[in-house]
């Protein structure tokens, strides 16, 4: 894959966007929100090439499946008015579907399309199918990070917003705003297993399940940026202050400097 190829795909992608916004101001900033996110996940992405010593080719690979990991989100917010993939349509596979229907990769070859298009289908599952294969394997896991990293982003400052002034946010935030954690998410979070989301009752629920997110992380250069950008302190801030939530902070950020130390 060369620069002329991902420039036309930037293109591509640009006016692809473009074509959703109209008059309705609401669906416009949902939409801006969106495209923001992904300005901001390529940038991820690239760091996390850097950091892995990616040849200049596999950057490209790397920030192409960063720039189209969401497309479908725009089809999705437009149509359904939410970005909640349980009450509409799953972004993932809806992004892969339009990315075959438009034939945007058909310049690529087969071989390197079915990378791309696989890498875009797993950054939106729970997790990643035993039998996905180098290198597919390693961009699905730079994008789940990358997507993270910006998610994190997103969400401590809406949170942070949300504390400050909660009758002047505009965004729904989807769950109660209820002083406790369920005890059930709790000892998931804590004994760093699989979290099961149904078990969601409150906003604290969700975000300590997004501190959780830790055990989820492929690469140490993620977690480097996450402890550089305080986002597990900044979740953890809002929590609150028992005994078994220290606990679970405490072993997240033993985790989080655990990693680190290996280097891995």
């Amino acid at each position: 894959m060369d620069q002329e190829d991902l420039d036309k795909l930037r293109a591509w992608f640009e006016n692809y966007v473009a074509g959703f916004y109209g008059d309705d101001e609401s669906v416009n900033a949902g939409l801006k929100l969106k495209e923001d996110h992904t300005a901001r996940t390529c940038a991820d992405m690239l760091y996390l090439a850097d950091e892995l010593g990616l040849a200049d080719s596999e950057r490209r690979i790397a920030e192409t499946i960063a720039l189209f990991h969401d497309v479908g989100r725009f089809e999705q917010f437009t149509r359904y008015r939410t970005y909640d993939d349980t009450k509409s349509v799953g972004h993932a596979l809806l992004g892969v579907q339009i990315l075959q229907r438009e034939k945007v990769f058909d310049s690529l070859g087969c071989e390197l399309r079915q990378l791309i298009l696989k890498a875009i289908e797993c950054h939106g599952v729970r997790l990643l199918p035993d039998d996905l294969a180098e290198p597919c394997l390693m961009f699905a896991k730079m994008i789940r990070d990358a997507d993270k990293l910006d998610i994190y982003y997103t969400v401590t400052r809406g949170y942070s917003e949300f504390k400050d002034n909660p009758s002047g946010f505009s965004l729904a935030l989807g769950l109660p705003d209820r002083p406790y954690c369920t005890p059930k998410v709790v000892e998931q979070v804590l004994n760093g297993g699989s979290i099961d989301y149904s078990e969601m009752e409150t906003l604290n629920d969700l975000k300590l399940i997004q501190a959780g997110w830790v055990y989820d992380i492929n690469f140490t250069a993620t977690l480097k940026r996450i402890k550089e950008r305080k986002f597990l302190d900044m979740l953890t801030a809002l929590l609150p202050d028992t005994p078994k939530i220290r606990q679970v902070n405490q072993k997240l950020l033993a985790y989080v400097n655990e990693r680190l130390s290996r280097n891995e």
